[in-house]
């Protein structure tokens, strides 16, 4: 009993550890000053890494993950604000480098799409709930009559159709 539970305890140790975000940091990455590599943390979870793409630079273990953390504290430690590190990095490798892109004339769109998708899916549920089910209501719900053709033909159908049974 008392080593299922230290069993117990041990999967439910892993299992919460394994939540925790996993930080790609080296301790030779960190910078002396507290501030500073807060800073330069905040702005590591900004960035994306190129080569994971889906993966801030803080979180990647890719070499060029670890060159641009090393760069952002770079910036940091020659005194750049957390803006001028944010530009610089994207004079250099273009807005895709940010996991978050900025809203302007080039991203409008990418920024616009979701809220104008939901929109126009909102209007169209909201259109088809107001469509009027044709049997459900009574009206219109009736197949307008047959001609007396078409009348004939379903009568020489259904008396085809039930000639073999009387047969039988």
């Amino acid at each position: 009993m008392r080593a299922r539970s230290l069993f117990a305890g041990v999967i439910a140790l892993t299992v919460s550890l394994g939540a925790l975000p996993a930080h790609a940091v080296l301790p030779d990455e960190i910078m002396a000053d507290p501030a500073k590599e807060a800073r330069a943390r905040d702005l590591s979870r900004e960035l994306r890494c190129m080569v994971c793409q889906n993966q801030s630079i803080d979180d990647s273990e890719a070499p060029l993950a670890r060159d641009l953390r090393l760069l952002v504290r770079e910036r940091i430690a020659a005194g750049d604000d957390d803006r001028q590190v944010i530009d610089f990095l994207v004079a250099r490798y273009g807005e895709f480098v940010l996991l978050k892109p900025r809203l302007n004339e080039h991203t409008l769109l990418l920024w616009l799409s979701p809220p104008l998708v939901l929109l126009a899916g909102g209007l169209a549920l909201w259109r088809f709930g107001r469509r009027k089910p044709m049997a459900a209501n009574g009206e219109g719900g009736a197949a307008p009559p047959l001609t007396p053709d078409e009348q004939a033909r379903l009568d020489q159908l259904l008396a085809a159709d039930s000639a073999p049974e009387q047969r039988g």
